[in-house]
């Protein structure tokens, strides 16, 4: 995804929510970055990947599953501190009730609450540093688990808060949702295949 930077001021949410409508964007160290339109090939991953998901977060009544949805940061109340929209993200379904319990007005404003799951699918016009530069920021803003798809090499780099290193899986692995989501097993090749 080809990014341009354009400086921007503290904003409201209610200011986020009027500039986001007008042109995505994630807001990171100040910065407003605007969101490309995504290739096909990115937009199969990505419904493959919600698919099988959602097939085992639902029924299981483990959480919900967002696609290219913003998450907020805040400084203090309605003050938006930063932004992130990943390709795919999940939230266990206790944290979902309590942040719904505390905001009534919840469906009128962008999720204000840090995933417990964020994935980024690799496009073929990405700076694979760029998206290992991503999958750093979630971490620092408490993603617990990151997963990045990289289709063209058919590989998954899975990251996990509080661990220096990160693991690489390939057509031959596993991926699992380990802590974040229970019971979750599918094999990297079948994520691929389509």
């Amino acid at each position: 995804m080809a990014v341009s930077q354009i400086g921007v001021e503290q904003l409201s949410l209610d200011e986020f929510v009027r500039l986001y409508d007008q042109q995505p964007f994630e807001l990171v160290d100040g910065e407003r970055i605007p969101l490309s339109p995504t290739v096909q090939d990115h937009n199969v991953t990505t419904s493959t990947l919600f698919r099988v998901l959602i097939m085992h977060v639902h029924p299981n009544g483990l959480g919900e599953v967002f696609v290219e949805a913003p998450f907020v940061l805040e400084y203090s109340k309605n003050w938006v501190k930063g932004s992130r929209t990943p390709d795919l993200m999940f939230v266990r379904a206790d944290r979902l009730a309590s942040y719904r319990e505390a905001n009534p007005d919840w469906r009128k404003k962008p999720l204000v609450l840090v995933p417990d799951l964020a994935i980024e699918i690799v496009s073929q016009n990405d700076s694979y540093s760029d998206v290992e530069a991503k999958a750093e920021g979630y971490l620092q803003d408490g993603v617990r688990l990151v997963w990045i798809f990289d289709p063209q090499r058919k590989k998954i780099a899975v990251h996990e808060i509080g661990s220096k290193s990160y693991t690489v899986l390939s057509e031959e692995d596993t991926l699992t949702g380990g802590d974040v989501i229970p019971g979750f097993e599918v094999a990297v090749k079948a994520l691929f295949e389509s």
